[in-house]
């Protein structure tokens, strides 16, 4: 996998603290791989998730559980190899993502650019990631995307393009 989209939907940040609360049948995970012959999208679901964080320090917590073994990229014998081969979802069947912090703040209507900063656990081992965020607030709902790029899962047989889009 290369690149990663998140879009989440979120609720009711609070006023001087700040929780997100992720809303699975809202969120939207979708991964695009790139290889020599073609390009293959497919999604993962979200378990669940909640981004808690004090603007004025930007100290942060919580946690984003992605369901690994959802991920589907609408062929059968693909999928059954990525399941197996590369992301072994029978060992490995949650990603997580733990944020501890937080750069700039979510404006009170409109748009808004955040950093989260924490570590993203996938197939055993922790990452530190930075997350550049995209967020949008309208009334208490709250709307945020962003995206990110993984390691490249190249072999002798499967020839993935580093570029991401």
């Amino acid at each position: 996998m290369r690149s990663l989209c998140l879009l989440l939907a979120l609720c009711s940040p609070a006023a001087s603290s700040t929780s997100l609360d992720l809303d699975p049948p809202k969120t939207d995970i979708q991964f695009t791989l790139h290889d020599v012959l073609h390009t293959v999208h497919g999604t993962f679901q979200l378990k669940k998730g909640r981004i808690h964080f004090d603007p004025d320090t930007g100290h942060a917590s919580g946690e984003i559980v992605v369901d690994v073994a959802s991920g589907a990229s609408g062929n059968d014998t693909r999928d059954a190899r990525l399941h197996k081969e590369i992301l072994e979802s029978q060992r490995f069947p949650e990603a997580t993502f733990t944020p501890d912090h937080v750069e700039r703040k979510i404006a009170a209507q409109g748009q808004s650019q955040i950093d989260v900063h924490g570590v993203f656990r996938i197939h055993g081992h922790d990452h530190d990631l930075t997350l550049h965020f995209r967020v949008e607030r309208a009334g208490s709902q709250v709307t945020a995307s962003t995206h990110f790029v993984m390691k490249n899962p190249s072999n002798f047989v499967l020839k993935v393009d580093k570029t991401v889009f």
